[in-house]
C-alpha cells in the first residue's frame, strides 16, 4: 500500500496529516487547545458518533 500523507507532529496538538490537526483524548477532551486553529478536529474516546470538529477514536480504525 502506497503512503498518501505523512503524519507529523505539532506544537499545538498531538499531530498534524498534511493541514489537518489533531488532538486526542478522552470523552470528556475539551476544544480549549485547538481553538483558533483551522483545520483542526479532536478526536475522543468513548464516543460513538462525531459531530462538527469532533471524531470518535473508533473511526481512525476504518483507514486501513
Amino acid at each position: 500500500m502506497e503512503k498518501l500523507f505523512d503524519v507529523m507532529s505539532s506544537s499545538v496538538a498531538d499531530f498534524k496529516i498534511g493541514k489537518y490537526t489533531f488532538e486526542v483524548g478522552g470523552k470528556n477532551k475539551k476544544q480549549k487547545q485547538i481553538q483558533g486553529i483551522e483545520d483542526a478536529f479532536v478526536v475522543k474516546d468513548d464516543i460513538e458518533y462525531g459531530y462538527l470538529n469532533v471524531i470518535p477514536l473508533w473511526a481512525f480504525g476504518f483507514l486501513y
